[in-house]
């Protein structure tokens, strides 16, 4: 069986180079290796050679180094997937390479199957979901895929099963807080399918009354009904050929659960008091609520929800990617530089530091407004802490109940030595130390296991 590809590998460390490679051997891929850009340019430019699936790029390097390197590439063969390997933590890094055209953006030491999955996506042969196309394209999208940049694990994995989900019609059930990000995910899925060519109808569950749910979903025919006189053809016929987005579905009364069921099984919709019709549509469920224990309360119909559940996805809160927010801050700004005509270059280290410290309850949606703010009020070219009054607000009532340390520290120390601070200060009662730090009791828990902080024994 022939393997998935040709990769070819740019690094100038050889151990290093080994070791990647060594990767995606095994993972079937066929590896070339260059050792500085120039290498690499000569071996994109040769027209006879094997046609190369991708390019894996070390940012560091002789000759064309990182973002640069990207570029030349990128101007060579605009199709080709690039993704970046840096030892450099810098969101600046990232943005410059994302900027120039990187399709993605991994950190090392590299997981081996963060790697394989990253070139799963995007590789695929209808372009992955689109948050993995260079930034400076994304810009200027109308799905809103700067809510999509990220590179937790946890999200890359969400993003890597919506790409792959994207090629076919089953069911999806995307699991998440408000402002994660759930349509912004059902819009990409959709643009990446084959059903792209029609709009996505949406449907918010929860803002639709009881009492014309049921109509609104399904159509009505007013010839059954005395006195009314709209037609309605309801959103699964609008729907038709195309992807029907539900979200909060858990407010679905239970009728309407059961009518939905019949839709989901069948492939045909009965208008209230009309004649079924045959539709195509493939729908993307959206909850905020865990669907399983509405199930277990009665709340919610099983098999609905194995029905809908073909497919999971659980996009994780903002608060557990913390490491996220610069990219996404800095790709807002330049976002809003463009619609506000800003010319906003910086956001200083003290605001992006309580940026990163705020828990962010509305998350992505919330970190985007409170951008969007601060680019509507500034002045000069640099976003400060004083333009970001929530997260200020928040960290000041963290810095007045513990004692900051030293300076130098880094942003990690700084949040570890706060939460163990508090812990101690409450008698690592949980609750208490989330009240000190401005934190609700998840967000407590996520840094107590993210720091692997465990209580004293008693003495």
């Amino acid at each position: 069986m022939d393997g998935p590809g040709a990769i070819l590998l740019v690094d100038d460390e050889p151990a290093q180079q080994r070791l990647t490679a060594a990767i995606l051997t095994r993972a079937g891929w066929t590896v070339e290796t260059a050792g500085e850009g120039e290498e690499a340019l000569a071996r994109i430019n040769q027209p006879a050679a094997q046609p190369l699936a991708a390019v894996v790029i070390d940012h560091a390097m002789p000759g064309h180094a990182g973002a640069a390197l990207v570029g030349a590439i990128r101007a060579a063969r605009p199709e080709l997937p690039l993704l970046m390997l840096t030892a450099q933590s810098s969101a600046d890094s990232a943005i410059a390479a994302m900027r120039a055209g990187a399709t993605d953006f991994l950190a090392k030491p590299i997981a081996a199957d963060q790697l394989l999955a990253a070139l799963t996506t995007a590789t695929a042969r209808d372009g992955g979901v689109q948050e993995l196309r260079p930034l400076s394209e994304k810009l200027g999208q109308p799905l809103g895929f700067d809510e999509i940049v990220g590179s937790a694990p946890a999200f890359r994995a969400a993003l890597a099963i919506a790409a792959k989900a994207a090629r076919t019609r089953v069911a999806i059930l995307i699991d998440g807080e408000n402002g994660t990000g759930k349509e912004v995910l059902a819009a990409a899925i959709h643009a990446a399918s084959p059903r792209a060519r029609r709009p996505m109808v949406v449907v918010n569950c929860g803002a639709v009354p009881a009492a014309r749910i049921d109509a609104e979903l399904f159509g009505q025919d007013p010839s059954a009904f005395a006195g009314t006189a709209e037609r309605r053809p309801g959103r699964f016929i609008e729907a038709d050929g195309s992807t029907l987005f539900l979200d909060e579905i858990g407010e679905l009364p239970a009728e309407t659960q059961a009518r939905l069921l019949r839709v989901l099984n069948s492939g045909e919709v009965q208008p209230l008091g009309g004649r079924p019709v045959a539709v195509d549509v493939r729908v993307i469920a959206a909850t905020n609520r865990t669907l399983e224990d509405e199930v277990k309360k009665g709340r919610f119909r099983e098999d609905l929800y194995y029905r809908l559940n073909v497919l999971p996805i659980v996009l994780p809160p903002l608060r557990t990617r913390t490491d996220d927010i610069p990219a996404l801050v800095h790709y807002f700004v330049d976002a809003y530089n463009r619609e506000f005509r800003k010319r906003v270059r910086s956001v200083s280290d003290e605001a992006m530091r309580r940026l990163q410290m705020y828990g962010w309850p509305g998350n992505v949606r919330e970190l985007r407004n409170a951008v969007e703010r601060a680019m509507l009020l500034v002045e000069g070219d640099e976003l400060t802490a004083d333009q970001f009054p929530v997260a200020s607000a928040a960290v000041s009532r963290l810095t007045e109940a513990v004692a900051l340390p030293a300076s130098g520290i880094d942003l990690e120390q700084l949040e570890r030595s706060l939460v163990v601070q508090a812990l101690e200060r409450s008698g690592w009662n949980q609750t208490r130390a989330a009240a000190l730090l401005g934190l609700n009791r998840d967000q407590i828990r996520y840094r107590i296991e993210k720091f692997k902080l465990e209580r004293p024994a008693a003495t």
